[in-house]
């Protein structure tokens, strides 16, 4: 439905229902207006329905099924709001494109079309000032890029086939019209209010110029309220100012021709990263540490090309020394070996994690550069926020909390794990986690080989007697000039990100040619003199990278988008061994129209549970989160749609993170998100992380994936009202004090 920017027509039954003025109610009056115009309204944005203003009283142009915040009182659908909610002067939370609402509730942010995501010309650029007022409502196949960001002009891409010249004519225009607009509904909200207020005060209390009164009033809360929202906004941007970022780009392509017909749903991933086309025979979940483990083992000992792992670091045990046995083998037979390639080791660590204490990730791993120089490389990362003063002032362990290199993966030869679980024996044995084996996978492994590569040419090199230096011709993480530093590695992973998205896309256009009737007995011949047929894909990998030091967002675009467009009675199951979410993130939980089921560690199970120190008081910190965002949803009345589970298993820890998508009236999950981020502020804009969407139609692999949902949710209760009153729940003062202060750095 094409919806024009000016005024709509008046509802149904109105006096002069084509006047595009709301009508407003009066004490004492029917059905007179009261003199705003209504909004533009769109069909729909992303799945979602737009209800259109119904008068002063009514819901104002609101999402369905969607919360705002900001007003002195909050409402849900269906629900009248208060008087003195802003939306009758149509304050910052209301405007349109942005504002000072909350990401995702309260603005409409710009629409992207699956159609438009899938070309081989998509690319990221910074974003730009709105253009249009109100965002397009092309269909509801069409998803947000991710809540509350600017929109792209988009030339030609417009709705009922308009064209670069009426969206440049409309360009201009259509923003002045909205702030008239804008000013028009301000200057009548305030009367509008008091005229209600006035109409159920005594007669005897008010002169008789009530309406003069009441437009008196109006004038002088307007001035108010207005002062009032231009300090919150300087208040706002003060507290933000050490964490403001350069915006975050919006996705635009054209159209695309070489879309196969009912592609899967997804496929607009593949417009910010590569796309990996596998069978579905070729992946394999585990279910447990002891499994993991033992697969670590035998593919170092099977390992022939290279070995490849990134983690956060390596433990210092018995069962981690034996994984290093395993590795001076293998490099041992490599050596002895005629006729093969030698074997190459490359092993990527945080620098302070890796560092710590006398016995450490470094000191297990110096034997292998004493005796394979030329074979084994060991790169340590080091944040380059973590630098000068604070570098000096903060002590071993809270100098973690500044950024770490939190990417877990390990691969060897063609096969690739990506899991949240690090080298050490807690992971090995009874850490729970996720675990996924991609096998003869060779486009993949060589991915994550460069991508390891690149962040370790920007990281300290590990030398033979225990020193770091860096490569030569590369700027130092901490000494060197930030800015630089920063530069060189959003440069050399973009390359390789960038690279490895337009060799996938070569590889399908070659594909989709070879696919035609005239070319396919070519294709079998030539398929078959390569040594057979490859199995038709039905299952396609997305690796989603997040490094926000670099400015690099990709993880965090991606899952926005995914929560933002998840439909009405889809299912997603969400787990994380720290439940701390962003703002963001909780608010697309709370505002959208998905079932949520939320797996988190009960406060025995956690990682910290026992620590000294002030890392004892973590769990209750944690304890404190979760009963505010558990206090939210019961605000909203939200208990049946979001609902949280506690792991509970004892003996054991929980550290298992991801995500899995189940499509209404779907008992399977299509998609799943599986890798190192938690989904918290840390995840998203202090550590290195990264994790794949793995998107797939087969039956037997979505059977996989549910069983290991199911198995991971049977050990869990759900949470109620009844469980913050258990004597363990309980947290001290301070804790709930200094929670707010520092849940940004755990």
């Amino acid at each position: 439905m094409q919806t024009s920017p000016r005024a709509l027509p008046g509802r149904a039954g109105d006096t002069g229902g084509g006047t595009g003025r709301l009508r407003g109610r009066r004490a004492g009056a029917g059905g007179g207006t009261c003199g705003l115009r209504a909004p533009p309204r769109p069909a729909r944005c992303g799945g979602t329905r737009i209800r259109r203003g119904v008068g002063v009283g009514g819901v104002w142009a609101l999402p369905s099924a969607t919360v705002l915040r900001g007003g002195e009182r909050r409402f849900r659908r269906g629900q009248e709001p208060c008087p003195s909610f802003r939306s009758l002067s149509a304050g910052p939370e209301l405007a349109p494109g942005g504002g000072e609402g909350r990401p995702g509730v309260t603005r409409f942010g710009p629409c992207v079309s699956p159609s438009h995501l899938c070309g081989d010309q998509g690319s990221l650029v910074p974003a730009q000032p709105d253009t249009e007022p109100f965002p397009s409502a092309p269909g509801p196949s069409w998803p947000r890029a991710w809540a509350g960001a600017p929109r792209q002009p988009r030339a030609g891409l417009g709705r009922g086939g308009r064209g670069e010249a009426a969206a440049a004519e409309a360009e201009g225009g259509v923003a002045m019209a909205a702030r008239k607009r804008k000013a028009r509904v301000m200057a009548a909200g305030g009367a509008a209010l008091w005229r209600r207020l006035s109409a159920w005060l005594p007669p005897a209390w008010l002169p008789r110029g009530r309406l003069g009164l009441a437009a008196l009033l109006g004038r002088l809360s307007d001035r108010l309220s207005r002062g009032r929202d231009r300090r919150a906004r300087r208040s706002s941007w003060l507290l933000l100012a050490p964490l403001l970022t350069p915006p975050v780009p919006v996705i635009t392509a054209p159209p695309c021709s070489l879309c196969p017909e009912g592609a899967h749903r997804f496929q607009w991933i593949g417009n910010l990263v590569p796309e990996f086309g596998i069978s579905s025979s070729h992946v394999k979940v585990l279910s447990s540490p002891a499994e993991f483990y033992e697969l670590l083992k035998v593919q170092i000992k099977a390992a022939k090309q290279r070995v490849v792992m990134a983690s956060l670091y390596l433990g210092t045990g018995l069962l981690e020394q034996e994984l290093v046995d395993c590795l001076e083998e293998t490099l041992e037979k490599s050596l002895q070996a005629k006729g093969s390639p030698a074997l190459r080791v490359s092993i990527l660590l945080d620098y302070t994690r890796g560092s710590r204490g006398r016995k450490n990730s470094r000191t297990m791993l110096i034997p292998l550069l004493q005796r394979f120089p030329e074979k084994v490389r060991v790169s340590l990362f080091h944040t380059p926020n973590l630098r000068g003063l604070l570098r000096l002032l903060i002590p071993e362990r809270f100098n973690e909390t500044i950024g770490l290199q939190h990417i877990k993966v390990y691969l060897f030869d063609d096969n690739v794990i990506l899991s949240g679980a690090n080298l050490s024996d807690l992971y090995f044995t009874n850490r729970q986690d996720r675990y996924v084996l991609l096998q003869d996978s060779p486009e993949i492994a060589d991915f994550f080989t460069e991508l390891v590569d690149a962040i370790g040419d920007v990281s300290l090199q590990l030398q033979r007697d225990d020193t770091v230096q860096m490569m030569e011709g590369m700027v130092h993480p901490y000494q060197g000039d930030k800015v630089a530093y920063c530069e060189i590695a959003n440069r050399r992973v973009m390359e390789v990100i960038n690279s490895a998205r337009t060799r996938q896309e070569l590889l399908h256009a070659k594909t989709f040619h070879s696919s035609h009737p005239g070319s396919s007995l070519l294709s079998q011949q030539g398929s078959q003199a390569s040594g057979g047929l490859k199995p038709e894909p039905d299952t396609w990998i997305y690796p989603l990278i997040q490094m926000k030091p670099f400015g690099i967002q990709i993880d965090e675009m991606v899952t926005e988008t995914l929560l933002t467009e998840a439909e009405r009675d889809a299912r997603i199951y969400l787990t994380t061994g720290y439940f701390n979410l962003t703002q963001a993130y909780m608010d697309l939980i709370l505002g959208t129209r998905a079932e949520y089921r939320i797996l988190l560690a009960s406060p025995e199970v956690n990682g910290f549970f026992g620590a000294k120190g002030v890392a004892g008081a973590i769990p209750a910190a944690y304890v404190y989160i979760e009963h505010q965002f558990y206090s939210e949803v019961c605000y909203l009345q939200q208990q049946e749609r979001v609902q949280l589970q506690e792991y509970s298993r004892a003996g054991w820890t929980f550290h298992a993170k991801g995500l899995w998508l189940y499509l209404a009236g779907s008992d399977l999950p299509c998609l799943t998100l599986i890798g190192s981020p938690n989904f918290g502020y840390r995840s998203v804009h202090r550590d290195l992380e990264a994790q794949v969407a793995i998107v797939t139609e087969n039956k037997a692999l979505q059977q996989q994936l549910h069983q290991e949902q199911e198995q991971l949710y049977l050990c869990s209760g759900v949470v109620s009202t009844s469980t913050f009153e258990q004597p363990n729940r309980y947290v001290k003062l301070w804790v709930k004090l200094v929670t707010p202060l520092i849940k940004n750095f755990f």
